[in-house]
């Protein structure tokens, strides 16, 4: 496995809001504003979406990791900066609306990239922090990592961090953390079905490295097809979702990959993906 070193703490508060390092066939992109808990910033919305958009595109990349600088994995939306445009003519709204339209495309982007992205979580991922977790495929928590949908304690219920909560945790559940607010814990958050794995603190970035590398190995045609498929199943009716899966299984027989995949598996012999 490729040595993964941990981010080092950004000492320029003005760089970029953004990290990509690339490490073979896995990008790693790290959130970098640790001055500001990883806010997420009209700017670092913009700066994910794009490197979200850019490892998707690129056909030597097999997967993304997403991490972040500092002890917060990320705190939500930029408070401070939502709260300066109530000084705008409009009091506002052009600017909120702008910025929630913004990250719910990023997080849209998440989940209809073509790469599987796989979060690494040291510390607490708040409100839209906590929806950047639940819109990943997966996620890897440290054992200190924490997990909140906290808005109701300020008066702004989570409402769209609840989306992405919604489609991962079972419906009780996500009402608990909207309705009251609280923290939880990564043990917990795994039983729930918000995280995958649940590691020593400071390991989440090792192992969530090590499942980008393992996916890597497999036909990048296939896990595309096949990421595609789950999300969109799982807005369906059943036999409708069936149908679908079925089509997109002979589409799948007919790709090259397929052909190479199964002659080697009855051939016993490593595949060669093409």
């Amino acid at each position: 496995m490729t040595a993964i070193e941990k981010p080092e703490a950004r000492r320029d508060p003005g760089g970029p809001p953004i990290v990509v390092v690339r490490h073979g066939a896995v990008v790693r992109l790290t959130l970098a504003r640790p001055e500001a808990r990883n806010s997420l910033s009209l700017a670092m919305i913009g700066a994910l979406h794009e490197a979200i958009e850019a490892a998707g595109a690129d056909r030597d990349v097999r997967a993304v990791v997403l991490a972040a600088e500092g002890p917060a994995f990320c705190a939500g939306h930029d408070l401070k900066e939502l709260t300066a445009h109530r000084a705008d003519p409009d009091k506002g709204r052009a600017f909120y609306e702008r910025t929630m339209k913004a990250c719910s495309a990023m997080m849209l982007a998440i989940v209809r990239s073509p790469k599987p992205v796989i979060a690494a979580v040291e510390g607490v991922a708040t409100a839209a922090g906590c929806q950047l977790v639940a819109s990943c495929d997966l996620a890897v928590a440290s054992e200190t990592a924490r997990f909140a949908t906290p808005g109701v304690h300020i008066g702004l219920f989570c409402s769209t961090p609840m989306v992405a909560l919604s489609r991962n945790v079972a419906r009780k559940r996500a009402m608990e953390m909207l309705l009251l607010g609280d923290m939880v814990g990564a043990e917990e958050a795994a039983q729930w079905g918000l995280v995958n794995r649940v590691v020593a603190p400071g390991k989440a970035l090792a192992e969530a490295h090590a499942l980008a590398e393992r996916i890597a190995e497999k036909s990048a045609v296939t896990v595309a097809i096949g990421k595609r498929a789950f999300y969109e199943q799982l807005e369906m009716p059943l036999a409708e979702a069936y149908d679908h899966a079925a089509e997109v299984m002979v589409r799948n027989m007919l790709e090259a990959d397929a052909e190479e995949g199964i002659c080697a598996f009855l051939e016993k012999r490593p595949a060669k993906w093409r």
